[in-house]
């Protein structure tokens, strides 16, 4: 041993902790060893154990629970989901080879893709939630295909879903027959895909948001998630993406053991290696010990168990342990002689151990992902933990089972197509009932219907509650109460100085009293409640928290104390915007996950919304959500000294460019109030897919009472807010955060003698999508009520207002007033002088395109 100075001393050590494991226990050992660790830290030793166990599956052979099914069925039933993924992307690439794909991945996971689906993914709006890796999704499908959920017509057009619906219209293929998208999408398939993982990082952190608000909506009484698991399907390389670490000890705080991540460790990314000249596998247990998880090594096979009983001192172990990762991509793509020779043959015991093996035989040595016996241990391990979450690190190999072409190979993560030979290889390799014909011509195989494969495939999945996946929408309707019951205040303010952010506080903290609704509504806010004024709601519905509130706060006698409470409504993120949109995209999808509606609300600074977190909000996209996005301290002007990284000129743009997100910027508290209840009428009562971006500002300024009749233009995009004076004409468009310098200068033009129709917008991206291939528009209908020249001035990029422009008439002219350029510190009136949006901006662009 390195440095050991009294072999004989150490030796005793180990022989006397060997005897109390063997006459005590695992349970008093590991009482020993706390109260070492304890004593130690308490001496100063400057020591602490290791994170890193050796090389080696967590859970040993005598440990192993029974498998519980039929192996050599689900081997051949694996055989068949391979090829079948296989021939899909070689025969989408032979058509065309700008199409893509991905057969290594799929070829890694295999068999822990199967041994979920066969034991332990529940289906149902009662089952469980499973995030499958994006690149594996050709294998999903092939299953789909022999459960009889998807026919072979639709394997055919994997990648061209656009070709099967043209295919469909000229009669060329049956009624039904569609396209398969890329990776997993419920916009695209909205029967079938429940969560899009195909932008890397997105899946791991949306799953353990998925597992707490799953906690969040049985503690609250919503509905009762208990008994039911987050299921997790990532890639190693994938741990690399920042939102895959970010949330790992919020996981292990919330003691999420409904959460299991299983993590592909095929040692491999696109370009190589993932730790070429380290240890992955080491460094994510590492990683997760540290954060407090539970981790399961999942890494070699049944055929390895032989070979460690035999290893007497240890020798094997140990060169596992010292192999790095490049090394063992290597020894993955070499058969066995290699294999042999450069591993086994590094010491005489490594080479005494395999002595009586073939070379075939060392070549078929399983690593622990393609073991399903070593999986199923795991997994059911995994089933048994309480009070943390669970990573199941597998050791697989990518490509596997596509030989020389691809097994371990570098290239193998873009490789879309095989030559004859290695097709052949593949069927000889895994015993697939096929022709050389067949095998030839990517022909795809389904067992008879009547078949014992057929039968033990759904029998297996009806054990389970149905197929999976499969994305449900139905879900109760509810009833939105009068907009009179919860934001009268804001139709009617008499005057009364609030900013829009005040209204909207003010209006959810009605929504949360009502009885019907109340309930359903879900604040979100990434620390800054008492910043938007919410801190009155602490009290009134407290702040979730899985243990509740275990002290005494500073403030316990204020009327705005800090309450945390097992059933607390609103979801306290801390300052992390990417966990709050994870948390935003579990509520606004409960509708379709769990069945049962709710109404998340997200209020953050503007500015990091969509440019912080745009990726995770395309991905909310793609689930259909249904739910309110708050944009506050909105536009480039209205956060004054903040300064640059904080004033917000953009988001109203990145959101235009979401289809189904209904972006708003409006101006007065009405108007706001307006905006949400038919959101909330949208969401709750016609249950339309669909989801709202509003924005909102901090200043205080005078609310006029507003008409509901202008209602539904204020939804459409923008109505009439005055028209007076005499002589010429101009049309002034405003919104958002500038009306108040709009209003200034519609004063000002009157008084110069003009007559002035000023316009409050509340969308500009509403009036664009209308207008496309219309003539009678809600645009066009507005600028029928005005006449004059055209200013349109905003707190947002001068593309945000020009939308319009193109269905603008050619005979008025069009000029925009933005904010384009980088923000800086300084008073609101001193930045709007310098972008030229003020007053004095506005009146003087009439002046020159008079």
């Amino acid at each position: 041993m390195h440095n050991d100075i009294d072999l004989q001393e150490t030796q005793e050590w180990r022989e006397a902790f060997a005897s109390l494991v063997a006459q005590a226990g695992p349970d008093r050992a590991r009482f020993i060893l706390d109260e070492l660790n304890s004593q130690g830290n308490g001496l100063r030793l400057g020591w602490r154990p290791s994170a890193v166990t050796p090389y080696v599956n967590t859970i040993g052979v005598e440990q192993q629970p029974v498998f519980p099914g039929d192996l050599d069925l689900e081997q051949q039933l694996a055989s068949l989901m391979r090829w079948n993924a296989l021939a899909m992307v070689v025969r989408a690439n032979r058509l065309t080879g700008e199409l893509g794909g991905h057969i290594a991945s799929y070829a890694s996971a295999a068999d822990l893709f199967e041994v979920g689906f066969n034991h332990f993914w529940r289906a149902g709006q009662q089952g469980d939630l499973v995030f499958m890796q994006a690149h594996s999704a050709p294998g999903v499908y092939a299953r789909a295909y022999l459960e009889g959920r998807l026919t072979e017509h639709d394997l055919c057009f994997y990648r061209r879903e656009l070709a099967a619906q043209k295919a469909v219209a000229l009669g060329e293929m049956p009624a039904g027959t569609r396209g398969l998208p890329s990776y997993p999408h419920p916009y695209l398939m909205p029967d079938f895909w429940q969560f899009p993982t195909a932008s890397m990082g997105l899946g791991p952190v949306q799953s353990i948001y998925q597992a707490r608000f799953m906690r969040y909506l049985t503690d609250r009484g919503q509905h009762d998630c208990s008994g039911r698991h987050v299921w997790g399907i990532f890639g190693d390389g994938e741990m690399d993406e920042p939102e895959s670490m970010s949330a790992l000890t919020m996981a292990a705080r919330e003691g999420l053991d409904n959460l299991i991540w299983v993590v592909n460790c095929n040692l491999q990314r696109l370009d190589g290696p993932v730790r070429g000249n380290g240890r992955i596998i080491d460094e994510l247990e590492t990683l997760f010990v540290g954060a407090g998880w539970r981790v399961i090594k999942l890494i070699w096979g049944s055929d390895w168990d032989g070979l460690f009983a035999r290893d007497n001192t240890g020798v094997l172990t140990q060169a596992l342990g010292q192999t790095v990762d490049g090394q063992m991509q290597t020894f993955a793509a070499k058969d066995g002689r290699f294999n042999r020779d450069n591993f086994f043959g590094q010491h005489p015991a490594l080479a005494a151990l395999v002595q009586g093996m073939t070379d075939a035989q060392i070549d078929g040595l399983k690593r622990g992902g393609h073991d399903i016996v070593k999986i199923y241990a795991a997994y059911a391990a995994a089933l048994q933990t309480h009070s943390q979450p669970t990573v199941i690190l597998a050791h697989t190999k990518k490509g596997y089972g596509m030989g020389q072409a691809g097994q371990g190979r570098m290239t193998t993560h873009s490789n879309k197509k095989l030559e004859d030979k290695d097709l052949l290889a593949f069927r000889d390799r895994f015993g697939l009932p096929l022709t050389d014909e067949q095998v030839l011509g990517l022909s795809f195989f389904k067992p008879a219907t009547d078949s014992q494969l057929i039968h033990y495939l759904r029998e297996r999945r009806e054990r389970l509650g149905g197929s999976l996946p499969m994305r449900q929408t139905d879900a109760p309707v509810f009833q939105v109460p009068n907009i009179s019951s919860h934001a009268q205040f804001a139709l009617s303010p008499k005057g009364k100085e609030m900013s829009t952010t005040m209204a909207f506080v003010r209006q959810l903290g009605a929504l949360l009293k009502d009885q019907m609704i109340g309930p359903k509504v879900v604040p979100i806010v990434a620390d800054e409640a008492r910043t938007f004024g919410m801190a009155n709601l602490f009290k009134q519905v407290g702040i979730y928290s899985r243990v509740g509130q275990r002290y005494s706060p500073e403030d316990i006698g204020s009327v705005l104390s800090y309450r945390e409470a097992k059933d607390g409504q609103i979801l306290e993120e801390g300052i992390s915007e990417a966990g709050a949109i994870a948390s935003w995209i579990a509520a606004a999808t409960s509708y379709a996950v769990h069945g049962q509606p709710m109404v998340p609300f997200y209020i953050f600074y503007s500015m990091f919304g969509f440019q912080r977190i745009g990726d995770l909000i395309w991905a909310a996209a793609d689930q259909n959500p249904r739910g309110f996005l708050l944009g506050a301290t909105s536009g480039r002007t209205t956060l004054a000294g903040e300064g640059l990284q904080h004033q917000d000129g953009t988001s109203l743009l990145w959101a235009s460019t979401v289809p189904n997100c209904r972006s708003y910027d409006p101006a007065f508290a009405g108007e706001l109030a307006v905006l949400i209840q038919h959101g909330l009428k949208e969401m709750l009562e016609q249950q339309k897919d669909v989801f709202y971006y509003i924005t909102m500002t901090n200043a205080n300024y005078p609310q006029p009472s507003f008409n509901l009749e202008h209602a539904e233009s204020v939804v459409r995009g923008g109505y009439l807010l005055k028209a007076e004076g005499q002589g010429e004409p101009c049309t002034l468009l405003a919104s958002g955060a500038v009306m108040t310098e709009a209003l200034q200068a519609f004063d000002r033009l009157i008084n110069n003698g003009r007559r002035v129709y000023l316009f409050s917008i509340t969308s500009y991206c509403e009036l664009a999508r209308q207008s496309v291939g219309q003539e009678d528009s809600h645009l066009s209908a507005l600028l029928a009520q005005s006449r004059g020249p055209i200013v349109a001035v905003s707190d947002w990029v001068r593309a945000v207002p020009d939308q319009i422009r193109a269905h603008l008439p050619a005979s008025r002219s069009f000029e925009v007033l933005g904010t384009d350029g980088f923000g800086c510190s300084d008073t609101r009136a001193a930045l709007r002088e310098r972008f030229g949006v003020d007053a004095k901006a506005i009146v003087a662009a009439f002046n020159r395109i008079d």
